[in-house]
């Protein structure tokens, strides 16, 4: 018995300290998937305190990790991991079974789970919980209680410390698609193996008064005489899951034209600018460095990507998608250093420096 309750404990200690500190890398991704599970239960008061929840819940794990491998404490806190364990076992059970979340973020985007695979993860860390749970008692600590009190203490201040650092500095490990060196073109491409799902498709006319359904297969040659009402879809063939990892990132002018693969695919340097502002009073607020983007302008092209119109005098807009924006660039604002289609470096607005001295 002493054996399994040993390995249990490690086994939980370890992998919530995983857990925190993956997550902790990166607190702005999971507050946007925990934004993801507001809306769809329609919880929108909640997303305002997102990364609150976030930044806590991290600290949370990492600290309570700690405690069940020292044995500080045992009974509170495998009673916390087991209430824990249990909503997040009813997270990860509705993303699985009802299909309206793709994943859960149990281990952010470095160690990317289905919602499934979530979900059996979480049954087993249930049952190794609720086995340390029934035998708290027997848990022995391994230092005293004031050195025990003084590691956790330890935990917690490296936890926020890890937290402060990479909301300001962007993550430590950069495990998105937009990475320093990564090509976002060849992160478009749809992977070796991916199989489209197959649809059929209905479509309904009226003419002299009466409503004929066609497919794809039997329009009639008169069709510029029908008057068309609507169009119905039918999958025919579910194909696979596989997807890019780069899906969404297109780069619109102020006049409308997307002007992604001629920018990604252009031979020269270049900086795009990203912040996720989403009212125009929010960047005229912002205290952006303006006269440091129109030195950087003098080097190479400059673009701000924003998901509304910006206006800076001498650097043009282009419009994307906000939530795309936020994946991209965890800071307010984020720059691009590009050339062509590859990224050769990232830097958070704390680090803006480092864009001159890739530019030199």
């Amino acid at each position: 018995m002493k054996i399994l309750i040993t390995i249990a404990r490690i086994i939980v200690g370890i992998l919530f300290i995983f857990s925190g500190l993956v997550k902790a890398n990166d607190p702005l991704g999971l507050s946007y998937k925990m934004q993801e599970f507001f809306e769809v239960w329609h919880w929108y008061f909640l997303n305002d305190y997102a990364l609150a929840f976030a930044l806590a819940m991290n600290v949370f794990e990492i600290v309570a990790g700690v405690a069940i491998l020292v044995g500080w404490r045992t009974k509170l806190f495998t009673w916390l991991l087991f209430l824990l364990i249990v909503f997040f076992t009813f997270l990860t059970a509705y993303a699985a079974f009802s299909g309206k979340i793709a994943a859960c973020g149990c281990f952010g985007d470095c160690i990317p789970l289905n919602s499934m695979q979530s979900f059996w993860k979480d049954v087993i860390l249930f049952v190794l919980i609720l086995f340390l749970l029934i035998n708290h008692k027997k848990i022995k600590p391994v230092t005293s209680a004031k050195t025990s009190l003084v590691i956790l203490l330890i935990s917690t201040i490296a936890s926020v410390a890890l937290e402060w650092y990479v909301l300001k500095h962007l993550p430590i490990v950069d495990c998105l698609p937009y990475k320093k060196g990564n090509d976002l073109l060849e992160q478009m491409k749809m992977p070796e193996g991916y199989i489209p799902d197959e649809y059929t498709y209905t479509f309904t006319y009226e003419k002299s008064g009466k409503q004929y359904e066609f497919n794809e297969n039997n329009l009639p040659e008169d069709i510029d005489t029908y008057t068309f009402i609507d169009t119905k879809q039918k999958l025919v063939k579910k194909g696979n899951d596989l997807k890019a990892k780069i899906s969404d990132f297109n780069l619109v002018t102020e006049t409308g034209n997307d002007t992604t693969q001629a920018l990604l695919s252009s031979p020269g340097k270049y900086v795009l600018i990203l912040s996720d502002e989403t009212d125009p009073k929010e960047w005229a607020a912002a205290k952006y460095d303006r006269a440091f983007w129109l030195e950087i302008k003098k080097k190479v092209p400059v673009f701000i990507v924003a998901s509304i119109p910006v206006y800076v005098e001498g650097i043009p807009t282009l419009k994307c998608d906000g939530t795309v924006i936020k994946t991209a660039g965890r800071a307010k604002p984020t720059y691009f250093v590009m050339q062509g289609a590859k990224v050769l470096g990232k830097f958070s607005y704390a680090d803006a420096d480092g864009v001159s001295e890739l530019l030199k």
